[in-house]
């Protein structure tokens, strides 16, 4: 009998392994409504609490119409390079349910929505798009601007494209590589045979 030798550890995606938050997007990278489908497609079939799917997404395509209606409500710091981005996201979660304020609709909404967001971007770099996913913009302005009802809350943006600069090469605050080591982040754990 033969005996293959295989690494006890599986190997990390390439897609994951090269991930990183790009601060300059290559401008003249188009995005197509077809990959816009499947970004989203990718969001939909993310897992929820009891399939709740507490998402929504403002999608905003750089000279579209809605792409011109966020950019005006980032925050200083991501107006340098989010608009270049072929594509803006306005990542929604539903907190409350309709009509009745006082009820949450998920205690797992955000985590729910964090996992689709997840989805969209693994499915990003499986089509060759980089993606950044940021919270420097007026939440309330863009809630206003886009008329979204007080049980949805505009949690955060993402935007994807290509980026115009390799992983380090541009440093910027929250944007580091630099990761904790596995057993930094493990709060319990059987030891290994």
């Amino acid at each position: 009998m033969t005996v293959c030798q295989t690494s006890s550890r599986a190997e990390l995606h390439p897609a994951l392994a090269r991930r990183f938050s790009p601060v300059r997007f290559d401008p003249s990278v188009v995005v197509d409504s077809g990959q816009v489908d499947t970004l989203l497609d990718a969001a939909r079939r993310a897992p929820s609490a009891g399939n709740s799917q507490p998402w929504m997404f403002v999608v905003g395509l750089r000279g579209d119409e809605v792409h011109s209606r966020i950019v005006p409500h980032l925050a200083r710091s991501s107006a340098r390079w989010a608009p270049a981005a072929a594509l803006l996201v306005i990542n929604l979660a539903q907190v409350r349910v309709a009509d009745m304020p006082d009820w949450e609709y998920s205690e797992f909404a955000h985590y729910d929505l964090g996992q689709a967001v997840a989805h969209m971007t693994v499915q990003g770099l499986a089509i060759g798009l980089d993606a950044h996913q940021f919270r420097a913009f007026d939440r309330e302005a863009v809630a206003a601007e886009f008329a979204v009802p007080s049980h949805w809350e505009v949690t955060s943006m993402t935007a994807f494209g290509v980026a115009d600069h390799l992983p380090g090469e541009l440093p910027s605050p929250g944007t580091s590589r630099d990761r904790h080591d596995i057993e930094r982040i493990t709060w319990a754990r059987a030891s290994s045979v």
